[in-house]
């Protein structure tokens, strides 16, 4: 057991640090709105909180205020005293002229912004992978072969560009040696992209392996792997939306937001702090104006919330502006590496044309389900209505006991009734042949007949429910007992482009009606006695 122990700390070790680079989630923890606030709850994390981020700051900030106090009420002496009391009182007014929290607002805001989008950017093989694994048909090995090559191209392709953007991607794949090992390279594929490295050393290469899928979707072409020419147009539009969008992804490495841009935040935010340092200072002076204040003596409870406030901020925008980085709320990119390509090989070989089998569904005799069923704590006990139901109405300040009794005492359709009508129609049709549309519809209303007893809501619920139904399961077979007596069926019709060999015997049958047309003369107007 003692000899294990190495091997288990380091395990341990490699896992906890898996798990502090996660992104941080929480929104399992504020699902549901409650009398107390859900936000309270998350004061208490520490990964990814702001506290993680401030607390150096703080300590920093805190040291040199103490400091500047200590100084002021033991080491100075009266001279010293008025000047630092003159600084006190100037920077406490004229500290507002820095326009910290307008800066700062749209500064964060542009970040944030930023932030979402590259995220959006973010290139996920789903769709390429469906449309490789509906499109390259064969069970063969060189089918096989064929669609998964593709989709470890389409991988491979994502994993330059994430180790062009990425730290933690680049650690784990430092050379094309490392992504051999993974088996997303060959050897001969690095020795063409190493011959390219040489003769081009200042572009990316990342397009490399989407060049070299395009190839085999155009082999697969040639060899009738790929039955039309749309799917080909297909996959390969999809290759390119995949290509742009990693290039989506170098143009936020390279283009950030402007440096003046963020140097004047900088500038603005630890500018303002100085002077808060000097102006929140306890002075003993009557042009100060917390020298009355005992609170603001001893200890400077707003000051540090203020610090801590837009201090945070200005935190929160370093730590977003690049989310390809290391940080608690940084995107996962190894995670997505891991899922891309188990995906890829899950859809274009393991489920490859296979679907579970084919059966009748549950709702197969009643068309459609008017209601799915609900469980006890999820049952809503009203259903939703529209934000107009209740404009115009007589009875709208009624309430719902109250409409409940009065639809208990009018007049409802009897399933006898709506059964009678469908049966007539079903004759009429059976007799005429002629199918029921609009133009036959007859003109004599239903006869509505009142409800002899008095039922509660839920019955009545459920009794139009079950008129509903009827009325779809009676039109479905008139549907069906119209178009069995008409003799009429569903035709599909395929349109498909000419082929070449098909389009000439046409052009030259046009050119041949263009010249009878030409050798044909106008005949001359008759003469009029």
């Amino acid at each position: 057991m003692l000899k294990y122990m190495p091997q288990l700390l380091v395990s341990f070790h490699e896992v906890s640090e898996r798990v502090s680079k996660m992104t941080v989630t929480y929104t399992s923890q504020v699902t549901t709105s409650r009398h107390l606030s859900n936000f309270l709850r998350l004061l208490c994390r520490w990964r990814g909180s702001i506290y993680k981020l401030v607390w150096m700051d703080l300590i920093l900030f805190l040291i040199l205020y103490i400091l500047l106090t200590l100084s002021y009420r033991y080491l100075m002496n009266e001279s010293a005293r008025k000047t630092f009391e003159g600084i006190v009182v100037y920077c406490s007014v004229y500290s507002t002229l820095i326009p910290l929290s307008f800066v700062l607002g749209f500064f964060v805001t542009l970040v944030m912004g930023r932030w979402w989008a590259q995220y959006k950017s973010i290139p996920w093989p789903d769709s390429i992978a469906l449309l490789v694994s509906s499109s390259i048909h064969g069970a063969d090995d060189r089918a096989r072969a064929m669609r998964r090559t593709i989709m470890r191209y389409v991988c491979l392709c994502q994993v330059i560009v994430f180790t062009m953007i990425s730290p933690s991607v680049k650690k784990r794949f430092p050379t094309y040696n490392q992504i051999i090992e993974a088996g997303l390279l060959q050897e001969n594929e690095k020795s063409i992209i190493a011959v390219l490295d040489i003769a081009f050393p200042y572009y990316p290469k990342h397009w490399m392996p989407i060049v070299w899928a395009a190839s085999l979707v155009n082999r697969a072409r040639r060899e009738n792997k790929i039955r039309d020419d749309y799917a080909v147009k297909s996959i390969i539009d999809e290759l390119n939306s995949f290509r742009g969008w990693c290039g989506f992804l170098l143009y936020y490495d390279w283009v950030s937001v402007p440096l003046v841009y963020t140097q004047v935040v900088t500038l603005a935010c630890y500018s303002f702090f100085l002077c808060a340092i000097m102006g929140h200072q306890w002075v003993d002076t009557e042009k100060s104006p917390s020298s009355q204040n005992v609170i603001f003596k001893y200890f400077p409870v707003l000051t540090i919330l203020q610090f801590f406030f837009y201090m945070g901020w200005l935190k929160v925008a370093e730590s977003l502006i690049n989310p390809f980085g290391e940080d608690d709320d940084d995107f996962e990119l190894n995670w997505m590496i891991d899922r891309n390509l188990t995906v890829s090989y899950l859809i274009v070989d393991e489920m490859h044309q296979e679907h579970p089998q084919l059966l009748k569904d549950q709702y197969w005799d009643e068309v459609f389900p008017n209601e799915l069923p609900y469980t006890d704590e999820s049952k809503r006990p009203v259903p939703p209505q529209n934000s107009t139901a209740r404009v115009g109405a007589n009875k709208s300040n009624l309430s719902w006991d109250e409409k409940s009794n009065i639809i208990q005492t009018s007049s409802i359709f009897l399933p006898g009734a709506i059964t009678e009508s469908f049966a007539e129609r079903k004759d009429e049709v059976r007799s005429t042949g002629v199918p029921h549309n609009q133009n036959t519809v007859r003109s004599e209303p239903i006869n509505l007949q009142p409800s002899p007893t008095s039922m509660n809501l839920e019955e009545l619920i459920d009794q139009r429910n079950r008129e509903r139904r009827e009325r779809m399961r009676h039109r479905y077979q008139d549907m069906r007992s119209n178009h069995k007596a008409t003799n009429s069926r569903y035709v599909l019709t395929v349109l498909r482009p000419p082929s070449v060999s098909s389009s000439q015997p046409l052009l030259a049958e046009e050119a041949e009606e263009e010249e009878e047309e030409e050798v044909i003369p106008t005949s001359e107007p008759e003469k009029k006695d």
